[in-house]
């Protein structure tokens, strides 16, 4: 292969002369099914490439298509996975021979037609020399772009890949040692011995069908599988996972699967194509450039700063055989760790350890000159045994340091130590490694330190719209929790609440806001609020839900909410519930049965303005109690939310009611939480003392004062109240005068006695409060009616209560 590896070296770089070098081992494989990965990920090594792909051409050779990649994913580049062969994208200009080499303002002035990747990116796309046709195509994020020793690097590689390779690993005609083919449209899969003895199938049993390949697998390990095997989830490129599969005795054992999507072209279906290993067998190799594939990989699914570093110390440690890995991010003059691998405090210097302030250490640069020269010149530092280097690096790595600077744009985010306690010889490759990693974990950590901001603030928003704690009930005993999502990148907008109401009625309330960011969790916010202040003002239920919709309409959100109130009178033990699109209370009574109530729905809160929301009457005997919750804790993706619902309420059936909390603890620790959770249980114990009610309905005639004052003293004689029965009489006399005079409408007049303290209260038309004046003169005729009220009686106040208010007054009856 003359044409790929020149003999004489004179007038080449160094550079030059090693692609050649590891280009030359690489080709001379041809029988290798990696044969061409392996040649793309030398751009990476030696031009300096983030992304270098092949496209060749389609049977009919009117489309390019992308049939191998590595680097970081295409979708990070902007590339697609097939271009015209005609068009004039870069890739269809280099498949008709002509090399194409883009900068930023060249890409700037294409990026109308998305052809090419984004401006950020210099683009080359060469030639490929042979018969076939198609181009090389590479990526680099680097400020120079691609420079002369780069381009001969690059065509190098196109050389490479254009010397003739074996056919078997793309038609699967010759299957390599542990190699499959599977036909993506019929699932149909051709495997060697090697794959069905890992699977412990014999020949004759296996019938051809990757399902029953999957059948054998570790069930936790099917989701990532089936991404893998679907064709829905692929895209062209490599893909590498590893899963289980179970065995007859022992352990699952571990399998590694390496394969790629191969467009078909011309009607024949698209297959993958790859190999499966055992992979406790695998040897780390940290020359296998496909490890930034993966770290990159990793990193784009990291939400959080400490996912960040539980990805890198993955992909690092093993392959690089480090005794320990630090990750810290970088914040004025400190480094506030945010991973330890080993986590262990002994396993790291004394003065990380004396300045450790909380769970994660926060180790100060002043201590660390070194490491502060390397986090300001912005380079990978890496210091062999024995290098000259302050205590607090040293013991990190007494065999061996590398310090690697996070950079993030024009910023320094952070910095990675890696160390190791036996002497360790640091090559081109594990060099090459290190900065690859570096800047993918330095944006990274960029994305996740705005994530854990932007979730902080969310959750702190969220817990102070929530209720801090739960009011003490009449006859009852109520427990709630509220759980975050542990997927995702926001906060939800479930919320609950447990609203006092007066005559001994309670209001439990349990909702979901759609969506899961700060604009949900505001408008949960807004609704529970909306929700509580109706409630106070004594509308019945239907009323509450339906004003809280007609709020939720006049907003102009995009969002809607679901919501379920049931106002629970503590007296009688009887409850009204109504249903905005959310699901049902489960009840479990005293003997263990569990019902999910059949109460009729109404749709969602803000999605029609003119709805009915019935309610649905619910009995409630002593003992029983009452759950609400919102579908995260039972919708699932194994399994439908009616289905949860019957686990929920058979998980209900067995709890013990007299420990709430313990009973709420158990529920949420066995959720899926693929969604975040809001539960409410309540205990219905009924009242110890049952108060005495009595009403009177005071018509407006010009005896009406006289009435109420008899009702009154008939009424507390029956019950057996002796005293204050002349201060009742005048507070009645003063509440009844003031609603008659300076309100329209019905007024009612209530007498409530419970546990020595009596109750008068007088309900009328008119929201307007009555106001205690500061001052009266003498010569005034009016306006001593509520101070009356206020000395004579031991409280007094008053209550919205439907459109109205309630005047009450209270006495304190001695034994």
């Amino acid at each position: 292969m003359a044409n790929v590896v020149s003999e004489g070296a004179a007038g080449r770089s160094t550079r030059t002369l090693r692609a050649e070098a590891a280009l030359r081992t690489i080709t001379a494989d041809r029988e290798s099914p990696e044969r061409v990965r392996r040649i793309l990920e030398q751009a990476l090594v030696f031009a300096g490439a983030a992304f270098a792909a092949v496209y060749t051409p389609s049977a009919d050779g009117e489309l390019l298509y992308l049939a191998e990649s590595a680097g970081v994913p295409r979708t990070l580049c902007g590339v697609r996975d097939s271009y015209p062969a005609a068009g004039r994208a870069p890739v269809a200009e280099a498949h008709r021979g002509r090399p194409v080499w883009l900068g930023p303002k060249d890409l700037a002035a294409q990026a109308q037609s998305r052809r090419v990747p984004s401006r950020d990116f210099f683009l080359a796309a060469l030639p490929l020399r042979h018969d076939g046709g198609g181009c090389l195509l590479a990526v680099s994020e680097r400020a120079h772009g691609f420079d002369a020793d780069d381009r001969v690097c690059l065509g190098l590689v196109a050389d490479a890949i254009a010397f003739p390779a074996p056919s078997s690993a793309a038609d699967g005609a010759d299957l390599p040692p542990g190699g499959f083919s599977l036909a993506m449209d019929t699932g149909r899969v051709r495997v060697d011995q090697q794959i069905l003895d890992l699977f412990g199938l014999d020949p004759d049993d296996f019938d051809g069908r990757v399902e029953t390949l999957l059948s054998l697998t570790v069930p936790e390990d099917l989701p990532s599988l089936m991404s893998a095997v679907e064709a829905d989830h692929m895209t062209i490129g490599d893909r590498e996972l590893e899963f289980r599969v179970l065995q007859p005795t022992g352990p699952p054992k571990w399998l590694r699967l390496s394969g790629r999507l191969v467009p078909g072209g011309e009607g024949r279906p698209a297959r993958l194509v790859g190999t499966v290993v055992d992979a406790s067998t695998l040897r780390s190799d940290i020359t296998d450039v496909a490890r930034v594939q993966r770290l990159a990989a990793a990193l784009a699914t990291a939400v959080t700063v400490r996912d960040v570093g539980k990805a890198v110390v993955a992909a690092l440690r093993r392959p690089l055989r480090a005794d320990r890995i630090a990750l810290a991010e970088l914040e004025n003059d400190r480094l506030v760790v945010t991973v330890l691998d080993p986590p262990e405090p002994e396993a790291w210097p004394a003065l990380w350890r004396a300045e450790w302030r909380t769970e994660w250490p926060d180790a100060p640069v002043r201590t660390m000159p070194t490491l502060a020269a390397a986090l300001r010149e912005g380079r990978s530092r890496i210091w062999p045994a024995g290098s000259p280097l302050e205590d607090t690096l040293a013991e990190v790595g007494p065999g061996g340091l590398a310090m690697l600077p996070l950079p993030a744009g024009n910023r320094m985010a952070g910095a990675c130590l890696i160390g190791w306690d036996t002497p360790h010889d640091f090559g081109a490759d594990e060099r090459a490694l290190l900065t690859a990693a570096a800047g993918l974990a330095g944006q990274a950590l960029m994305r996740a330190r705005a994530f854990d901001a932007e979730h902080e603030l969310v959750g702190m928003l969220q817990r102070q719209l929530l209720p801090r704690r739960l009011p003490r009930l009449p006859g009852a005993v109520a427990v709630a929790r509220y759980l975050p999502s542990t997927a995702g990148l926001e906060l939800g907008g479930d919320w609950y609440d447990v609203i006092p109401l007066p005559d001994n009625h309670v209001a439990l309330v349990i909702g979901d806001v759609q969506g899961h960011s700060a604009g949900a969790a505001t408008l949960m916010g807004q609704m529970r609020t909306a929700l509580r202040a109706y409630a106070v003002e004594g509308h019945p239920p239907d009323v509450v839900v339906s004003h809280a919709n007609r709020l939720l309409m006049d907003m102009e959100t995009d969002l809607f909410a679901t919501c379920c109130y049931v106002d629970v009178d503590m007296e009688e033990g009887f409850a009204w519930c109504v249903r905005a699109g959310h699901l049902p209370p489960v009840l479990r009574h005293p003997d263990g049965r569990t019902d999910i109530a059949e109460a009729e729905g109404g749709p969602p809160l803000g999605v029609v303005r003119q709805s009915d929301f019935p309610m649905s009457p619910l009995r409630l005997q002593p003992g029983t109690m009452i759950a609400l919750t919102t579908d995260g804790l039972v919708e699932s993706h194994e399994a439908d939310i009616d289905e949860g619902m019957d686990r929920f309420a058979r998980q209900l059936s067995t709890a013990d009611p007299a420990h709430l909390g313990q009973v709420a603890d158990a529920l949420l620790g066995k959720a899926p939480r693929s969604d975040d959770v809001a539960l409410l249980l309540m205990r219905y114990d009924g009242m110890a003392a049952r108060p005495l009610r009595e009403s009177w309905t005071v018509w407006r005639v010009p005896q009406a004062v006289g009435h109420a004052r008899r009702f009154t003293r008939r009424t507390l004689r029956s019950w057996g109240v002796t005293e204050n029965i002349d201060a009742a009489l005048l507070v009645v006399s003063e509440l009844v005068t003031n609603a008659l005079v300076h309100t329209d409408g019905k007024v009612r007049l209530d007498l409530t006695l419970v546990n020595d303290r009596l109750r008068l209260a007088v309900a009328d038309a008119s929201p307007r409060t009555p106001v205690k004046p500061t001052s009266i003169g003498w010569e005034a005729t009016g306006g001593r009616g509520i101070l009356l009220v206020e000395a004579v009686s031991a409280a007094w106040g008053t209550l919205p209560v439907s459109g109205g208010k309630q005047v009450w007054a209270e006495f304190a009856l001695r034994h």
